[in-house]
């Protein structure tokens, strides 16, 4: 079926450019951590996808200065939706041996909506949700979190069920709005906080679209259908200061109420077959600094 129309206006939103946060006035503080965040990796053996992601992390362990740990964005394999075993089990085989011999740095992920397998006309399957890519990832629950050099990092699941349990839409969900709330409530207001879904929480690419004039339609599947909560949340939250996603594919920078959300394009680009859009292939190279401020930019490979 198709996505739910969740938001057809959108406003109040600043569009930025790419910001420089370094300047002649502007000292940091002591950077901290160096990420790459990778996403919609999208890994299968077709379209010389495996060797085009090794030469992905083999860039991202090149840098210098040199990464500390990488952020997996989701859509981790190409797609399980609807997929019979033999192409799934093969997906992340070759996910698994690749990130064994071609990685070493430590890798946090989050799910994607390809990762998930839903057959509206077999939910009676145990692979049927979430369980097999959680056991491949090694993920005791889709949403969690962590401290690293004193920064907070919130890992949520933003790939749900949609109203009629069909396809999907995003979303936190009541249970884990409340657990993102109190998490929040328990961080010292000082810890600077950077969170990680797979759909955006806000977006304006899928606004762009081809022989559109002044008729847009955000869908339920493309950005949070509960944005508005977890802005008002953030809100009360200064100390939140970046949001990534992937999912869109495309780059985006975007700047509402002091938090930064970035969709970090797609190490896949579109699905392995060029650009999409105006957007390279790539990752999204973070330096996070103790005084909560950061640095981004948005590397090709």
């Amino acid at each position: 079926m198709e996505r739910r129309s969740a938001i057809k206006n959108i406003g109040g939103i600043l569009l930025a450019p790419s910001l420089t946060l370094t300047g002649p006035n502007i000292v940091k503080g002591k950077p901290v951590l160096r990420i790459a965040h990778i996403t919609d990796v999208h890994l299968k053996d077709e379209f010389g996808a495996p060797s085009k992601f090794t030469k992905c992390l083999h860039h991202i362990q090149q840098q210098k200065p040199e990464v500390d740990v990488i952020l997996n964005g989701g859509d981790v394999v190409f797609d399980m939706n609807k997929e019979n075993m033999d192409s799934i089990n093969a997906q992340w085989k070759l996910m698994n041996n690749t990130m064994a011999a071609e990685c070493s740095l430590p890798v946090h992920y989050c799910l994607g909506n390809h990762d998930i397998w839903w057959f509206e006309d077999d939910k009676s399957q145990a692979l049927y949700g979430k369980k097999y890519a959680m056991e491949q990832l090694k993920l005791d629950k889709p949403y969690y979190s962590m401290v690293k050099n004193g920064w907070k990092f919130i890992i949520l699941d933003s790939v749900h069920l949609d109203i009629d349990n069909t396809w999907y839409i995003g979303k936190l969900g009541d249970e884990q709005f409340n657990w993102l709330e109190n998490e929040l409530k328990e961080t010292d207001a000082n810890m600077p906080v950077m969170v990680m879904s797979h759909i955006p929480i806000l977006t304006a690419l899928n606004l762009i679209a081809d022989d559109i004039v002044n008729k847009w339609v955000m869908l339920g599947g493309d950005m949070h259908t509960d944005t508005a909560k977890i802005i008002n949340l953030f809100y009360q939250h200064p100390n939140v200061k970046l949001c990534v996603s992937g999912h869109i594919h495309m780059r985006e920078k975007l700047v509402y109420n002091n938090v930064t959300y970035l969709c970090n394009g797609a190490v896949s680009g579109a699905w392995w077959q060029g650009n999409r859009r105006e957007t390279f292939p790539g990752y999204g190279l973070i330096d996070l600094y103790e005084d909560g401020s950061f640095d981004e930019q948005y590397v090709t490979y």
